[in-house]
């Protein structure tokens, strides 16, 4: 007689080691959060974002001795800088919008990274002062929020960035605070 040895597993050894597979995997993402991480992601493009406009409008500044103008269009504040050459007195302004070049300051002037938010731009009407505004996905969640995740305090009347965002976040020019 002859005995027949199987090897390899039963069906119940299976389904057993894909449950805990399963309840491992489950395990993995609540404690990683993708969503969380793609929000940190933004929030850090974002911050970055307004870093580089911060350095492109003080070597502005350093060229005209005033921050550019702004306007606002469909509720968005742009950047209107001097077309003219450095020290003579503008006749001309142009707009750029967020994405567009502005040479020689920035290749390009970010744009938020999420369709629906932007940043916004306000400079005071002598040129001497600018604000410069985001909306943090995090809100009170990051440390360099403004008010726990509100609105800046100096956020001017009519600022938005974007549809339905709280500019909680930004930069200013050296003599006043965001």
């Amino acid at each position: 007689m002859k005995i027949k040895n199987n090897t390899g597993f039963t069906l119940i050894e299976l389904i057993v080691a894909i449950g805990i597979l399963g309840v491992m995997a489950v395990a993995a993402m609540a404690a990683l959060n993708p969503f969380a991480q793609f929000q940190k992601a933004n929030d850090a493009k974002r911050k970055a974002d307004l870093s580089q406009v911060q350095k492109a409008l003080e070597t502005y500044y350093q060229d005209y001795g005033q921050y550019p103008a702004y306007s606002v269009n469909s509720g968005y504040y742009y950047l209107d800088p001097i077309t003219s050459a450095p020290n003579v007195t503008p006749a001309v302004t142009t707009q750029e919008t967020w994405g567009s070049n502005w040479q020689p300051y920035i290749n390009v002037l970010p744009k938020d990274p999420t369709s629906t938010k932007s940043y916004a731009y306000y400079s005071t009407p002598d040129g001497q002062t600018y604000y410069l505004y985001a909306s943090l996905d995090r809100g009170a969640n990051d440390p360099e929020a403004c008010n726990k995740g509100n609105a800046c305090a100096n956020l001017p009347d009519g600022v938005s960035c974007g549809t339905g965002a709280v500019c909680n976040y930004g930069v200013s020019s050296p003599n006043v605070q965001p």
